[in-house]
């Protein structure tokens, strides 16, 4: 049971982030329990879905920005996260399980991608305040500045819905799967 209230249906959110739930729904086909409790808040919603679309346009692939995903949950131990991110690196960025099982770790099985993982979980472990050396291996792996400017970024959105998920003990509405089980 959530410990904020989580809308039934879009018909029951606020009725500012009610348009908003509705280009969630047409863009998956559905609305996960993230996103009606993020719309408690139609300005957190906005600003989640705001920043997600953007970095969505990004320099990062999504297969990248997948693995970032679950390294950070992993961490912040979100099982909501976990759960929603296993799905849709499996289903959307075609991950296979040893991908999934790395990414968890804090690694990766492709070398460019390791670095990027590498540095993300530096950035959460540090909160931010990496070394020169950090900065240098994800550059020597061959990502740009604004490759690097949108991993920091990934990690922040991450973050945020690991944040809200565990704060509010949102429903899994996804195939489970637990931050224990890495």
């Amino acid at each position: 049971m959530t410990r904020i209230s989580l809308p039934a249906s879009i018909a029951e959110a606020p009725e500012t982030a009610q348009p908003l739930l509705e280009g969630v729904k047409k863009m998956l086909g559905s609305v996960p329990n993230l996103f009606r409790l993020t719309a408690n808040s139609p300005a957190g919603l906005e600003g989640y879905l705001g920043l997600n679309g953007a970095l969505s346009k990004g320099a990062l692939d999504p297969k990248t920005r997948e693995r970032i995903a679950l390294a950070v949950a992993q961490i912040n131990g979100c099982d909501y996260c976990l759960s929603a991110h296993t799905y849709l690196g499996k289903n959307v960025a075609k991950l296979d399980d040893a991908e999934i099982a790395a990414n968890r770790n804090g690694t990766s099985t492709d070398h460019k991608a390791d670095a990027a993982v590498r540095f993300a979980v530096a950035l959460v472990h540090n909160r931010g305040q990496v070394s020169e050396g950090h900065v240098s291996a994800v550059k020597l792996a061959g990502y740009s500045d604004a490759e690097l400017v949108e991993i920091v970024a990934h990690v922040a959105l991450n973050t945020l819905t690991n944040y809200l998920n565990e704060a509010f003990d949102t429903p899994i509405d996804f195939p489970a799967v637990h931050a224990a089980a890495a």
